[in-house]
């Protein structure tokens, strides 16, 4: 889809782009590599400065700060914003090699470990046989903020359900072990690391580490480092508005589990903000904060939060969530590429997410790469969202992942997920509760056990929903489900019904459950192409009994998908390459002759292009032959 008409935002209009050419009035040079740089220079391309600190001290509206290739151990910290458009105060990158913005430190001198007891217990293996060694923290890299004094979460607690999670993770120290730009594992007693090497452990007042490496090696071998700043480039003062950070790679920041949400590159609650061609590494907590951070500020009518512009970015391995904001409005996320969030196993602190929106109004998410999201959403909108867009992206492989798009409390105004593809939503849930049922004793419950997850698309207490021209396969429980909320009620709002989803022209493909549950009746689905699915795929859950349908049935008893299909092929993607591939199936569909033809099944695939509206323009297919077609997933979006 082309960039105009994906800008289209659901009430019609279209995303009001604010970004200008800007104009620079000045520029000044950062080199930390070049001999006759030096903080006392005037910044000038013959006078480098030697931090970019030096810089953001001088840099006024209307400036751009050229860092030239190097790694750079600082916090950088914004005195001024710029004033609009066109007089931004801009961070980037110069073009001659990676600019890279550490908040860890290279450490050295390191002695073995002694006086604690590597194994305990029956059975107890003999001192001596793994290395640990331990390093002495300096109290003068810390600057005030030691970060393995902290534990993950410090501020906001009142949302966790101690009674279903384990709190090891959120009581862990902030601060991070590196072995040649790889973190360690933290384990929270001494003798876990006579359990596992490439670990290590922080003493009770967090002025000494203990660490082993993995193989048990030597750390003189190696390039050993330690998180030592919160965050990478992040103003002290609020509000600064107008900032452009262009092309820099931050990494190892020691940022907190949200909230408040506090990235390695934050707006620090300023608007008007670009963040693009930008890295961001191994945070601890957040890789990116655009929004007002926490609900315990104090908020002003019509006070400007968001406005900003996070672009091609690369956003790796996020503790708890990769892109965070909140009450922040008119947000433009698009052509990023977020991978591995969610190691920090925090999805019980509600906070989890390789993106996760408060309250986002007028925003256009589009084009972006979600993978390999760990006990996390690809994509959390949480509460008050309206007149939002997702289109064009790929959400894939959610790993022990509750639901790949999460939009939640949603009651007024219409939010829009159009022409993305969700792929593998493996659930996360206890498989130990999932009831066994032989021969016929579960036919006659009234309704389905709430224990099996794995969703591409759920909502909690969300009204108006549209979900249109997606592919959305291998999900563990089913492609769309959502819930009433009833009872969450602040003030004068009101519970959420879930009614009013439109769910129209999408393939659901091989869902585990179903491809649509909804909640109530009061909702409209057309036009859908169900591929490989068995069973009572289209579910209507209220009122009781929960009603489980194949196509005809729905389309029978409760008029929806007049226009919609079965069909039976095999759908294989292939993101590496960036294609999708049709075949038909080496696997007939199991059933009584009777019941496939009254179900009226569409094995080739050029069939369910023709008949039922498969997107993408099929001429520009690749026919290979033997009810093979190969698309380009970009034709397909």
């Amino acid at each position: 889809m082309d960039k105009v008409s994906s800008a289209i935002l659901p009430d019609g209009r279209s995303y009001e782009f604010w970004e200008k050419d800007p104009v620079w009035e000045r520029e000044l040079f950062v080199s930390n590599t070049d001999p006759t740089a030096s903080d006392d220079n005037d910044g000038s391309a013959g006078n480098p400065f030697r931090t970019i600190n030096a810089a953001a001290a001088a840099a006024t509206p209307g400036t751009r700060v050229r860092i030239h290739a190097g790694l750079y151990r600082e916090c950088v910290k914004p005195v001024l914003g710029g004033t609009d458009p066109e007089h931004m105060i801009s961070y980037e990158a110069f073009g001659d090699g990676d600019v890279i913005i550490r908040a860890s430190e290279e450490v050295k001198d390191f002695i073995p470990s002694e006086g604690w007891m590597l194994f305990r217990g029956f059975g107890a293996k003999p001192e001596g046989e793994a290395k640990v060694w331990e390093y002495d923290l300096d109290p003068d890299m810390f600057r005030g903020y030691n970060p393995f004094c902290a534990v993950n979460i410090l501020h906001d607690r009142l949302f966790i359900e101690y009674d279903k999670t384990d709190m090891t993770t959120y009581l862990n120290r902030r601060g991070c072990v590196f072995c040649d730009g790889k973190p360690l594992k933290q384990v929270p007693l001494y003798n876990g690391m006579g359990k596992e090497d490439n670990t290590y452990w922080v003493e009770a007042n967090g002025q000494k580490v203990h660490f082993r490496l993995a193989g048990d090696e030597d750390p003189k071998n190696h390039r050993i480092e330690v998180t030592v700043r919160e965050q990478c480039f992040a103003p002290d003062k609020e509000f600064l508005n107008y900032i452009r950070v262009k092309g820099l790679i931050c990494e190892h920041a020691a940022t907190g589990a949200p909230v408040p949400q506090r990235g390695s590159i934050s707006a620090h609650r300023g608007h008007h903000w670009i963040i693009e061609d930008c890295e961001v590494n191994w945070s601890n907590g957040v890789a990116i904060d655009v929004g007002h951070e926490c609900w315990h500020h104090t908020h002003t009518p019509g006070e400007t939060v968001g406005y900003s512009v996070v672009r091609n970015c690369r956003i790796r391995d996020a503790g708890v969530c990769g892109i965070a904001g909140m009450f922040a409005e008119r947000m433009l996320i698009e052509d990023n590429i977020i991978e591995g969030t969610g190691w920090q196993k925090m999805e019980l602190s509600w906070e989890a997410g390789a993106i996760k929106l408060h309250n986002s109004v007028n925003g256009l998410i589009r084009n972006n790469i979600f993978r390999n999201t760990f006990r996390a959403d690809h994509l959390w909108l949480d509460c008050g969202n309206e007149n939002n867009r997702i289109t064009g992206n790929l959400f894939l492989d959610g790993i022990e992942q509750r639901e790949a798009i999460f939009i939640e409390c949603t009651r007024d105004g219409i939010n829009l997920i159009d022409h993305n593809i969700i792929w593998n939503v493996e659930g996360r849930f206890d498989p130990a509760k999932v009831p066994q049922e032989p021969g016929s004793s579960g036919w006659y419950k009234t309704r389905e056990l709430d224990v099996v997850n794995g969703y591409g698309v759920y909502g909690e207490g969300t009204d108006r929903l549209r979900v249109e021209h997606n592919l959305i396969g291998k999900c563990r429980h089913s492609g769309y489900y959502l819930k009433p909320v009833g009872f969450r009620m602040h003030g004068l709002e009101r519970g959420g019904t879930s009614r009013d989803a439109k769910i129209l022209n999408n393939i659901f493909y091989d869902c585990g459950e179903a491809a649509i549950v909804f909640p109530t009746r009061d909702n409209e689905a057309e036009g859908n192409l169900y591929v490989k699915l068995n069973g009572g795929y289209l579910r209507v859950m209220y009122p009781e009994p929960e009603v489980c349908l194949n196509l005809p049935a729905w389309q029978e008893f409760l008029g929806f998908d007049l226009e919609g299909r079965n069909a039976w092929f095999d759908i294989e993607p292939d993101f590496s390459k960036g294609t999708v591939t049709f075949r038909k199936s080496q696997e007939a569909p199991f059933g009584f002759h009777s019941q496939l033809e009254r179900l009226k099944m569409i094995l080739d695939p050029q069939d369910a292009v023709r008949d039922a509206g498969m997107p993408g323009p099929w001429e520009t297919w690749e026919k290979a032959g033997d009810g093979t077609y190969e698309a380009k997933i970009s034709e397909i979006l």
